[in-house]
């Protein structure tokens, strides 16, 4: 009998998968505990339309991530932060700062995990930071951190 399971069960598949099941135990376990539904034309159907929704969802928050690396790549982000007389930075600037400080400046809204960053700024200058703003999409960031 074939099924389309509504949750993940360990050892038997994914949710929204369809799979083939023993009759008894699609109708004594995974029918009344409702971890899967029979894959008749109409469950077909709506996990057809369930299956296109998202991937729309996904295209446009694709969409969204390009718009806004195009509008990161285009901007220095100028980072004040206390240094010494030699440009030696006290502690480093973190991913934290870089996020809060680009949104305070250009009302740019960034997740700080997404920010990377290979090493620890500890040094005036200007650097390039990569910012993973979704899968297959990385703007490059231009940092210019600057003494007080």
């Amino acid at each position: 009998m074939k099924v389309i399971l509504t949750q993940d069960i360990k050892g038997v598949g994914k949710k929204d998968q369809i799979i083939n099941a023993n009759d008894g135990y699609a109708r004594n376990y995974l029918f009344p505990k409702n971890l899967a539904v029979p894959a008749d034309k109409g469950n077909l159907t709506n996990l057809q339309s369930k299956k296109s929704s998202e991937e729309h969802r996904k295209e446009l928050e694709k969409e969204a991530a390009k718009q806004t690396a195009n509008k990161i790549e285009k901007i220095t982000l100028k980072l004040p932060v206390k240094a010494g007389e030699n440009g030696k930075v006290f502690g480093s600037v973190t991913s934290k700062e870089i996020a809060e400080n680009l949104e305070k400046q250009y009302h740019i809204k960034v997740d700080k995990k997404k920010i990377i960053l290979t090493e620890p700024i500890k040094i005036l200058g200007t650097f390039t930071i990569e910012i993973k703003l979704y899968d297959g999409v990385i703007a490059k960031l231009k940092l210019n951190v600057v003494g007080i």
